[in-house]
C-alpha cells in the first residue's frame, strides 16, 4: 500500500507539466487557426439554392432570434435576383391608391384580383398554367340534376372555367364525371344562386375571365354552343344577355322568346300598358335572372346591386339596365343559340313546410316579397340621393 501511494504522488507534478504544455500548445494552435481564416457569418454566408429547401426553418427561428433568422432565409433566398433588402422602416408607406386596407403595402407586392385557376403544389409558380380559360360558367346545382348539367357543360369549350354551386351538400358523387375534377365545388346547403354569386363572385376574383355566365340548373341546351354564343356577343356589342328561349316552353316575357329570323333582338313589343317607354323593361334593355351572361365590365357593377339578404335575385332583371349605357343597344337576347327552360322546381323543393303550406309555396312567396323589397330599396336609394344631390347644389349657390 504504501508504495502506491508513493509511486501515485511522484507521478503527479510530471502530469501537470503534461497537461500545461498541452493546453498551451491548443492555445497557440487555435489563435493561428483563426487569424488564418475570415470570420464566419450565418447572415453572410450563400448557401447553394438547392440545399436551403432541405433545411428545416423552424430550427432556425428556434436557434435564433427573429431578425437573425429572417436575415438567414431572406439573403439566401432573395439576394441572388435583387441587390435591394428588406427595409426595416416601413412606416412611411402610406399609398392611399392602393385597395382600401392595403395602403401601407408597396403597390410593387399589392395582388388586388384572383382567379378560380388551379395551380399544383410543386414545381415552378410560373409553370403551373400552361392554358388560362377566358370565360366562367357557374351552374347552381342539385345532384339528381347531374345528366342535365353534364349535358350543359359539354358545350362550353375549354375556354371557360367550370363553377358549380352545390345546394345540397352532395359534391363528391360529381366526380363520376370527368370534368368534373377540374371543376371547382363549392358547397353549402339550401343557398340561392344569387346567394352564391355575391359571396363567391366578387369582381375582383372573377377579373380575370371576359364573360360570366350565371346560370340554373335546369335549362336545355340541344341548341346552343358556348363559344358561337360569345361571337355574337361581340358582333353586336352586348354587355348584358342571354340565349333565346324556345316560345313553346313555359312562361316568359316576350323580350326573351327566341325569334327565328334574327341574330339578336335587343327590343320588343309588349301587352299594351306594360311599357312605359320602348327603351325601358321589359321592352328593352332586359334579360331574365334564370340564364345571364355578363361582360367582366357590366358584372363589376351589378355585383354591387346584389343585396346581401335578397337572395332569389328577383327584380334584378328590370334593374341591371343601370350597369350599361346605352342600356337598350347593350343589352339584348342571342336569337341564334338557344336554350330550353324546363321549368323543374328544385329550388322550391329546398323550402319548408309552414302553416300547411308546401314548401314550394314558402318559396314563391319569399320571391315575389323579395322583388317588392328590392324595388323599395331602389326607390329609397335614388330619392335620397336625388335629395343629397339637390341640398348640396343649394348649398353651393348661397355661398
Amino acid at each position: 500500500m504504501g508504495t502506491v501511494t508513493r509511486s501515485s504522488t511522484g507521478r503527479k507534478p510530471s502530469e501537470i507539466m503534461r497537461l500545461i504544455v498541452t493546453t498551451f500548445i491548443g492555445v497557440v494552435f487555435g489563435f493561428f487557426l483563426g487569424v488564418s481564416f475570415p470570420t464566419l457569418s450565418l447572415t453572410k454566408f450563400n448557401l447553394p439554392s438547392g440545399l436551403l429547401p432541405s433545411i428545416d426553418l423552424s430550427y432556425i427561428e428556434d436557434k435564433y432570434s427573429g431578425r437573425q433568422a429572417w436575415s438567414f432565409v431572406n439573403n439566401n433566398n432573395n439576394k441572388r435576383a435583387s441587390p435591394n433588402h428588406l427595409s426595416n422602416d416601413t412606416s412611411k408607406i402610406w399609398v392611399p391608391s392602393n385597395p382600401r386596407g392595403a395602403e401601407s403595402l408597396p403597390p410593387g407586392i399589392v395582388e388586388a384580383e384572383s382567379d378560380f385557376y388551379l395551380r399544383r403544389l410543386w414545381g415552378k409558380p410560373s409553370e403551373d398554367l400552361t392554358f388560362k380559360p377566358k370565360y366562367l360558367v357557374t351552374f347552381t346545382v342539385g345532384y339528381d340534376m347531374k345528366n342535365n348539367i353534364d349535358a350543359a357543360v359539354k358545350k362550353f369549350s375549354a375556354n371557360f372555367t367550370i363553377l358549380l354551386f352545390h345546394y345540397d351538400g352532395r359534391t363528391n358523387e360529381w366526380d363520376e364525371f370527368e370534368w368534373s375534377k377540374k371543376a371547382i365545388h363549392v358547397s353549402a346547403r339550401k343557398q340561392t344562386k344569387w346567394w352564391y354569386a355575391k359571396r363567391f363572385l366578387h369582381p375582383d376574383i372573377v377579373a380575370s375571365y371576359d364573360y360570366i355566365f350565371i346560370w340554373d340548373e335546369d335549362l336545355g341546351v340541344e341548341h346552343f354552343n358556348a363559344e358561337e354564343y360569345l361571337k355574337l356577343v361581340k358582333k353586336h356589342g352586348l354587355e348584358i344577355s342571354q340565349p333565346g328561349l324556345e316560345p313553346n316552353k313555359g312562361l316568359t316575357w316576350q323580350m326573351t322568346k327566341r325569334r327565328g329570323d334574327k341574330e339578336v333582338h335587343k327590343v320588343t313589343e309588349e301587352k299594351p300598358g306594360w311599357c312605359s317607354d320602348p327603351h325601358l323593361p321589359p321592352c328593352a334593355a332586359f334579360v331574365e335572372i334564370m340564364a345571364p351572361v355578363f361582360s367582366r365590365e357590366a358584372w363589376r357593377c351589378v355585383w354591387h346591386m346584389i343585396q346581401n339578404d335578397l337572395v332569389h335575385g328577383w327584380g334584378l332583371d328590370f334593374a341591371v339596365r343601370r350597369c350599361v349605357e346605352p342600356a337598350h343597344e347593350k343589352i339584348g337576347v342571342v336569337d341564334a343559340q338557344w336554350i330550353v327552360h324546363q321549368g323543374v322546381p328544385t329550388l322550391g323543393n329546398q323550402g319548408k313546410t309552414e302553416t300547411g303550406k308546401a314548401p314550394w309555396q314558402g318559396v314563391r312567396e319569399r320571391c315575389r316579397r323579395e322583388w317588392t323589397m328590392f324595388q323599395s330599396r331602389l326607390a329609397n336609394a335614388e330619392h335620397a340621393y336625388f335629395k343629397s344631390a339637390s341640398n348640396h347644389m343649394s348649398n353651393s349657390t348661397t355661398h
